[in-house]
């Protein structure tokens, strides 16, 4: 059964850390990665732009089971890495980050590439983002 976040008691209450919490542990660390360009929210970051609203785990689907966490992330990569090597990295680091973080195990961790971010040309002001759609 899907749950909306991990909860364990202890013996002084009951601890609670939300999916979106993770979700956010997980952005800031890929982000941190060399050769990641950004997150990729695909139709749900369009939505949140239409609504003006900023979603910091934009890209991020945090699943949580009785007895397992599953991630899964959406990025967008810069032009010239090795995707394979970025992505392993992310997947090693957000396992490790969450599962210091949270002390609950992380059965996977799920990476869709779904750009490349190419750097600025000469003449012109910004690089260009390919994305699938």
């Amino acid at each position: 059964m899907k749950q909306e976040e991990i909860k364990e008691e202890s013996g002084l209450g009951t601890i609670k850390i939300n999916n979106e919490v993770l979700a956010i542990v997980a952005a800031r660390t890929t982000i941190e990665t060399k050769g990641v360009a950004g997150m990729s929210g695909g139709m749900v970051e369009g939505l949140a732009k239409v609504l003006g609203r900023k979603n910091p785990e934009k890209g991020i689907k945090v699943v949580i089971t009785e007895d397992e966490t599953n991630i899964e992330i959406s990025i967008l990569v810069e032009y010239g890495v090795s995707i394979p090597d970025v992505c392993s990295e992310i997947q090693r680091n957000v396992k490790k980050k969450i599962e210091n973080t949270t002390g609950k195990s992380v059965k996977a961790v799920d990476i869709n590439v779904h750009g490349i971010h190419f750097p600025p040309v000469e003449g012109k002001e910004k690089g260009i983002e390919e994305e699938t759609k």
